[in-house]
């Protein structure tokens, strides 16, 4: 009984750091979840008034000018049935002087080449100076599963913005994007680009997860118990 009693309790252990693990992990997403939430009710933080970085997915607002004459294309998404992505255009800021900003837009329908957007679509370039609200969207890191971008046609994969920006011509970029709200791209005519309506909330599992590593624990316990008692009452020929 001591061996087994041995070879249970490794396992045991094991599961008991799993299900405290998920434990965490929830409380971590519940907080963030409730700080999406905060972020989304209240009013935007005026980029320009940031010391540094923003937070990701913090609700900004930005003011400057579309230079809709670098726009570009990222992913691909297909929408009632039509072929699309998102539209990048870089908002110049303080005529310059500041590093310009890459400005998810939203979703556009492509031309047939899929290597634009369709120009049959009306696609809404706003002029002038604009307030664009939005949350902060981190940089990604390019893995070996990504599809290559083209920046000759200005059809990128991953959100890059160094990458993005020297390609587009840009002397300086920020590090980061603005994924534009419903609320807060500049009216214009045309359907297009379909902004995005909402913060992004991560899916939250980790409380069943929790429950499925802690049950697991609990049932080792119980057979273990059940086998241990059984051997007890009949211990086997001496």
């Amino acid at each position: 009984m001591l061996l087994a009693a041995l070879a249970v309790l490794p396992v045991l252990l094991a599961l008991l750091g799993l299900g405290t693990w998920q434990a965490q992990r929830l409380a971590w997403k519940t907080d963030l979840l409730a700080r999406l939430e905060a972020m989304e009710a209240g009013p935007p933080v005026p980029l320009d008034a940031l010391a540094g970085p923003p937070e990701p997915y913090a609700k900004l607002a930005a003011v400057g000018r579309f230079l809709h004459g670098r726009e570009a294309l990222l992913g691909f998404a297909v929408r009632d049935g039509r072929m699309g992505a998102h539209l990048l255009t870089p908002l110049e800021r303080e005529g310059g002087r500041r590093p310009a900003l890459l400005v998810d837009r939203g979703w556009v329908p492509l031309a047939p080449d899929g290597a634009a957007p369709d120009p049959a679509a009306g696609i809404a370039r706003p002029e002038g100076e604009v307030t664009v609200v939005g949350y902060a969207r981190p940089g990604q890191a390019r893995e070996w599963v990504s599809p290559a971008d083209d920046p000759a046609r200005r059809r990128f994969f991953v959100f890059d913005p160094g990458a993005i920006g020297a390609a587009l011509g840009l002397p300086a970029v920020e590090p980061f994007g603005l994924v534009a709200l419903a609320e807060g791209d500049a009216p214009a005519r045309g359907p297009f680009p379909v902004p995005a309506t909402a913060l992004p909330r991560p899916t939250n599992p980790h409380l069943g997860y929790a429950i499925t590593w802690y049950g697991l624990a609990l049932a080792l316990v119980l057979v273990f118990l059940a086998w241990a008692r059984r051997l007890l009452k009949d211990p086997g020929p001496a």
